[in-house]
């Protein structure tokens, strides 16, 4: 009887061979999200404490316990690390506003609760506001790249059009039909928003003997009157 002779692996040892190499990828993946996060952690620690500018890729490596060669693995700079956080946030902002204004029906309810979600977004999420103003590095202009910086500020705009969104409809049955008229009234409360976030978060408000919600509240009652007066 004719002996045959198999080449290669037998099947049941490249099953084992391919479901190894499965275990090594699926480990290899989970080990890079691993350092990540733990470069993300560390770099909002170095963000706050020295901003942007001050902030170094060796020193976030440190604050991560890393060597700066891993951090460039998954990031090729401090602006690569700052965009990641900021897009997160404001992805987890713009997720936030569309729950609040999706369970209001009438407009000016709809426009109410988009304001009052932005302004409670940044009041429990502090770190958020600093990050997304780059306060940690005083009131001044700052960017990251063009690049980035375009990324970034669409996500910000599609933000802002949720509530330019409500604004319009809160203001169509008195005739708003102006693209810059709602543009100028998105500008203007989201401004008011951010101003309301400053002073509350430095105890101005406070002092003051008000609240961070009762402004909003009247800012968007004086905009929804305004909004209702025929055209």
């Amino acid at each position: 009887m004719a002996v045959i002779r198999y080449r290669g692996k037998m099947p049941a040892d490249s099953n084992r061979s391919a479901t190894k190499a499965s275990l090594k990828g699926e480990r290899r993946v989970a080990l890079a999200a691993f350092k990540r996060d733990a470069i993300i952690t560390a770099a909002r620690q170095v963000f706050a404490a020295q901003g942007l500018e001050g902030a170094t890729i060796r020193a976030i490596a440190e604050a991560a316990g890393i060597a700066p060669g891993t951090v460039y693995l998954q990031f090729d700079s401090k602006e690569a690390i700052y965009a990641e956080m900021l897009t997160a946030s404001l992805a987890d902002l713009l997720k936030s506003l569309r729950e609040a204004v999706a369970h209001a029906m009438p407009p000016a309810e709809r426009l109410l609760a988009g304001a009052l979600a932005f302004y409670r977004f940044y009041q429990r999420r502090p770190d958020d506001l600093h990050l997304g103003l780059y306060l940690a590095q005083g009131l001044k202009p700052a960017g990251l790249s063009p690049v980035l910086d375009r990324m970034l500020n669409g996500r910000l705009i599609q933000c802002f059009a949720l509530l330019g969104e409500a604004i319009q409809a809160s203001g169509q049955a008195s005739g708003l039909s102006d693209p810059e008229q709602v543009r100028r009234e998105t500008v203007d409360l989201v401004s008011s928003i951010c101003g309301t976030l400053l002073l509350q978060a430095t105890g101005r408000l406070r002092m003051l003997g008000d609240d961070g919600e009762a402004v909003i509240q009247r800012q968007v009652g004086h905009l929804v009157e305004r909004l209702h007066t025929p055209r």
